[in-house]
Parts: structure tokens; C-alpha cells; sequence
């Protein structure tokens, strides 16, 4: 009997141990939670959005550019010597007429002294072969000297008065060796370091001392391609038939990305394109006054190309890109998303502007187009307009957050 009651027992409990095991499938493939079976579908994604609205555009194109000196005078000294002092500081701004070198003056004051000595020897002889002049001339009138010795005697002192002459010539070229060894700028701007230091010698014509710039106001010079040029041959012509007072503004910008202050104004257009690589020449000027731009600086020239009188302007972020091809997500009416290619060549700032397939009042995604696809219902919330930038993030400034659209649905 105890071995029957022991079967019987294990029996029992093998039967209660595949019933829960039972239970538990039934349990889990019918949910942990019996309210789970009272729940209904999932709320609609929430989208940010933006509503499109026509307005006049202004399209730009940026140019590299470099920028010129109005003037670029190499100093050179007209006199060889030893270079004696430099009286300026490499890199300052000068005046004109300001001392830049003094060359030795030495030799020079010495040969100026010569010259003029030299002129007061053949002024003595000028002078004494014009009495001995007056002398025959009065012996001849008397009949005590022949002829002959008459036009010797005014050989004589046509000869002195020609040494006079060039002893006078000899002392200027003298004096002006003397001030050559003083160099001054030519005109005011902004001068290089001295090539040339104190002691150095110094060749005339052939040592070049240093550069002085002028650059208030600045050159920066450009090309545009001939295909731009048909976009900008009206601001080209209204500028060369006007005068360069009204010749249009164009912006620049730095190699750090900051805008230069100073508008510029055409200054020049070449007249032919070249043929080799079909580019026109263009030169602006630009007010320097602070010495920001330097010679030889690379920037960006900021030019209007076109103007569109309505136009659609789209955030970057909101716009994918496949090889030529641009689309953006749409929510229309019935709030589902609708895959829509649109037609954007041009950008500006952080902007797509759509030339076409869209219209005023559209509500296009901005946050959240990688969660979405055609034909998904989603709940559209208008973004602040600091959310409709670059990054394609809702919420306005200081994460202000975005409003839901007018009922939930397209206007």
C-alpha cells in the first residue's frame, strides 16, 4: 500500500505541474495584462512642420577673390653707398614725403665741393677770357691787331663760358646726388620691412629697399565665368553707363566667414573674355580705412545674381538629396506624408529656394523625415522659425516648442 500512495502522489504532481506549465503559454501568448486586449492602435508620429510662404528672393553668388594694393611702389635708391639709417618702423603706416633711408652723405658732400670749386675755376677763366675779348676787339678797331688774333680770342671765350656751363651742371648733378641720399615715400600707405639693414650696401637702381602699398581704398580682384556673365550683364552695363558712384554694392567675406563691413563697388570690367578658360575679368574697390585687408589677401565676393519676385524658401535639413534630384515630405490634407521631388538649384543662407513643386500654405516636414514614409499618418506640428534651420530641429528660440497645426490638419 505505501508504494501505491507514493505513485499515486507523484502522479498528482506531475498533473499539476504540466497544468501551470499551460497556464503560463496561455498567459503569454495571449499578454501578460488582460487590458492589454482593450488597448487600440498607436497615436500618430508627431512631425515638425513648416508652412510655406511665397516671398521676393534675392539670389547671390559667392566669387574667391584677392585683393590688390591701388599702388605697389618698390623704394630703390638713385645713389650707391652704405645704407646709414633706416627711419621707419617695418610694417607702419607712412605719410608722403616721410624719411624712409638715409644713404651716406659723405662722398656726396665731398663732391659737391669739388663741383663747386670746379665751377668757380672756370667762372675765373670765363671772366679773364672775356676782358682779353673786349681788349682785342679795341686793338682791331686801332689797327694793332690782325683779325686772326680777334676770332681766337672769341673761340676763347665761347669755349670758357661752355666750361661755366657744364661746371654748373656738374654742381647740380652734385646737390641732387646729395638729396638722393635721403628716400622718402613717394605717397602714403603702408610700408614693408626694410630689405636692406644699416651698414649694407646699397646699389643704385638695382637694390630694392622695400614696398610700400597703398591700400585705402583696396582693389580685390575676380572672375565670373561667361555663363554668369548673362546674369549679371544688367547690374555690368547700368554700372558702366552710370558711372562708378552708382555702380551696384557687392558684400565680402573673410576667410573666417565674417562679413567685411565695407561694401564694394565695381571699379572695373575687362573688355573681352578670354578665350582659354572663357572668364571675364572684374575688379571692385573697397574702402580700407582700418587696414583690415592686406595685399594679396584671399576673400569672397558676394554678388546678386537674380531676383525672384515669389519665391518658396525650404531649411536645408527639410531636403533630400539624390544625385540631381531634391524631395521633401509633404503632410497634406489628410494628415498622411507624401513623398513630393521638388525643383531647387540655388540656396540661400541655410535654405533651399524651391523654383517648383510646392505651393504657398504646404506643410512640409522638417523634424523627423527619417521616421517617416509615404502615405503615414502623423500629427503635424508647426516649428517656431529658429527650428526651421540647417539642423532640421523643431522648437523655437531658448527650445521654445513647437505648435501643433491648426486642428491637426493642413490649412
Amino acid at each position: 500500500m505505501t508504494a501505491a500512495r507514493a505513485a499515486a502522489a507523484r502522479l498528482a504532481l506531475a498533473g499539476r505541474l504540466v497544468l501551470g506549465a499551460c497556464a503560463v503559454s496561455v498567459l503569454a501568448l495571449a499578454g501578460c495584462s488582460p487590458s492589454d486586449a482593450n488597448k487600440g492602435p498607436p497615436p500618430p508620429l508627431e512631425v515638425s512642420v513648416i508652412k510655406t510662404v511665397a516671398t521676393p528672393v534675392t539670389l547671390y553668388e559667392e566669387y574667391v577673390a584677392q585683393t590688390e594694393a591701388v599702388a605697389t611702389v618698390e623704394i630703390r635708391s638713385r645713389v650707391s653707398g652704405i645704407l646709414e639709417r633706416q627711419a621707419f618702423v617695418d610694417g607702419s603706416q607712412v605719410k608722403k614725403d616721410e624719411l624712409l633711408f638715409v644713404i651716406d652723405q659723405q662722398p656726396f658732400i665731398a663732391a659737391l665741393a669739388q663741383a663747386k670749386a670746379t665751377l668757380a675755376q672756370a667762372s675765373a677763366t670765363h671772366f679773364d677770357s672775356k676782358r682779353t675779348l673786349e681788349r682785342n676787339r679795341a686793338l682791331v678797331e686801332q689797327k694793332f691787331l690782325s683779325q686772326a688774333a680777334l676770332d681766337t680770342a672769341i673761340s676763347k671765350e665761347a669755349a670758357d663760358a661752355a666750361n661755366v656751363e657744364a661746371a654748373r651742371a656738374q654742381v647740380r648733378t652734385a646737390e641732387l646726388n646729395l638729396e638722393y641720399t635721403t628716400i622718402r615715400a613717394p605717397r602714403d600707405g603702408r610700408i614693408s620691412k626694410a630689405l636692406i639693414k644699416p651698414g649694407g650696401l646699397v646699389n643704385a637702381a638695382t637694390t630694392l629697399l622695400t614696398t610700400l602699398y597703398t591700400s585705402d581704398p583696396m582693389y580685390v580682384n575676380f572672375t565670373i565665368s561667361e555663363l554668369r556673365l548673362a546674369e549679371m550683364r544688367q547690374a555690368l552695363s547700368g554700372s558702366a553707363e552710370s558711372g562708378a558712384d552708382k555702380a551696384p554694392r557687392f558684400r565680402l567675406k573673410l576667410a573666417d566667414g565674417s562679413e567685411y563691413k565695407f561694401p564694394g563697388k565695381l571699379n572695373f570690367v575687362d573688355a573681352a573674355i578670354d578665350p582659354k578658360i572663357g572668364t571675364l575679368q572684374v575688379r571692385l574697390s573697397v574702402p580700407n580705412p582700418d587696414g583690415l585687408l592686406r595685399p594679396g589677401q584671399f576673400v569672397r565676393v558676394v554678388a546678386a545674381t537674380s531676383q525672384a519676385p515669389i519665391a518658396i524658401r525650404v531649411p536645408q535639413g527639410a531636403v533630400q538629396e539624390l544625385q540631381d534630384r531634391r524631395s521633401v515630405f509633404v503632410v497634406d490634407a489628410d494628415n498622411k506624408v507624401e513623398h513630393r521631388e521638388i525643383m531647387a538649384k540655388a540656396r540661400l543662407d541655410n535654405d533651399w529656394v524651391v523654383e517648383g513643386g510646392l505651393k504657398p500654405g504646404e506643410l512640409v516636414i522638417v523634424q523627423g523625415i527619417n521616421k517617416v514614409r509615404p502615405g503615414m499618418a502623423v500629427k503635424p506640428l508647426i516649428a517656431a522659425p529658429a527650428a526651421a534651420g540647417a539642423d532640421g530641429k523643431a522648437g523655437g528660440p531658448g527650445g521654445a516648442p513647437a505648435k501643433p497645426a491648426a486642428d491637426g490638419k493642413t490649412s
